[in-house]
């Protein structure tokens, strides 16, 4: 096990290039370690848990209507980044990836079309998932943060939603992340940096590549420095009621005045979370105290696990963004000041 080293007051860590002599065709690496279950899981509502083998053995691939060209599958999605973190992270140890997915596509094989569906065979049946998430930690690579251990983990959404199947054969969108897991809680911790919010390519050696080059330009030493920074500073439970409120209000403003407001992807659902968690949550929780910035951007991204596969990365880079915009409007700046004036 090793931790990142502390020179000064920045986390120093080890950089690796020359990754363009790695993109070929992204090959499956059969022989992984054993996934630890966490639970709470990195994302709970509205998915449920698979295995690849699952994906693998029980699901159909969707093609592309116009021409009949292969998709790329969930797998081959998941093996080409497992396979770009084994290449980058050489000598590290590297768990297996915890899969969720939603939207189950059902159908039937041609000699079930007559069947009532009362009647189906579980062989008649087709399945795919319309959505697909999944994580892969670096527990070698660690770091503690105010008291809560992260470690750094890997990860990619990927949405057929988000790709018209109707059409001929052409680029996929994807999403990938590489960021920090907070162990006490499975709450990500996404930047802008080590995040690729739309990532189009037809196969998987640009999608290995890709996924590489973000591995490169990801400054870990410089997230780790920002989240420490959160810790250094409180809101008042007056100002946290505040930025309830504003954050509330937010969603009802006219879309004009929306526009001169950095913006805010957190639902009013999810900001009812954050609310019960203040009072009830035993990690961040602050009732009747002030509270971090450290434990705000925990009650953002814990509420976060409750949004759909297909907004959850963006809904997580939202939340660091929020988190350090107020706690640089606690300090002078002016961009997130209407929220807590």
């Amino acid at each position: 096990m090793r931790n990142l080293q502390i020179i000064g007051n920045v986390p120093q860590v080890r950089r690796e290039s020359n990754f363009g002599l790695y993109a070929e065709e992204a090959t499956v690496i059969e022989e992984q370690p054993k996934v630890k279950k966490e639970n709470p899981h990195f994302l709970e509502a509205n998915t449920m848990e698979v295995t690849m083998q699952h994906l693998k053995e029980d699901c159909i691939t969707p093609v592309f209507a116009k021409d009949n060209e292969l998709t790329i599958p969930h797998p081959a999605f998941i093996d080409t980044v497992y396979d770009a973190a084994n290449t980058f992270f050489s000598g590290e140890s590297i768990d297996k990836p915890d899969i969720r997915v939603s939207h189950i596509i059902k159908g039937r094989i041609p000699e079930a079309i007559h069947k009532p569906a009362n009647q189906l065979l579980e062989s008649d049946k087709t399945i795919y998932y319309e959505r697909c998430a999944f994580i892969i930690q670096i527990p070698t690579i660690y770091e503690t943060v105010n008291g809560n251990k992260l470690t750094l983990t890997i990860g990619g959404v990927r949405a057929y939603n988000h790709t018209n199947l109707y059409s001929k054969k052409g680029a996929e969108r994807f999403k990938v992340f590489i960021g920090f897991i907070c162990k006490v809680c499975t709450n990500l911790c996404v930047s802008t940096d080590g995040f690729l919010s739309c990532l189009e390519v037809t196969n998987t050696r640009d999608l290995y590549q890709a996924v590489l080059e973000m591995f490169n330009k990801y400054d870990t030493a410089k997230h780790i420095h920002l989240m420490q920074t959160l810790g250094n500073s409180y809101l008042t439970e007056h100002q946290f009621c505040q930025l309830l409120g504003r954050m509330r209000l937010y969603q009802s403003l006219p879309q004009g005045y929306q526009k001169d407001i950095p913006k805010m992807l957190i639902t009013d659902s999810q900001i009812n979370a954050v609310a019960k968690a203040y009072i009830n949550d035993e990690n961040f929780g602050s009732l009747g105290n002030d509270i971090s910035m450290w434990k705000l951007y925990n009650l953002l991204t814990g509420a976060n696990k409750s949004s759909y596969i297909d907004s959850f990365l963006d809904r997580a880079v939202n939340a660091t963004e929020i988190a350090t915009g107020i706690n640089a409007a606690l300090h002078g700046d002016t961009k997130y000041k209407w929220f807590i004036d």
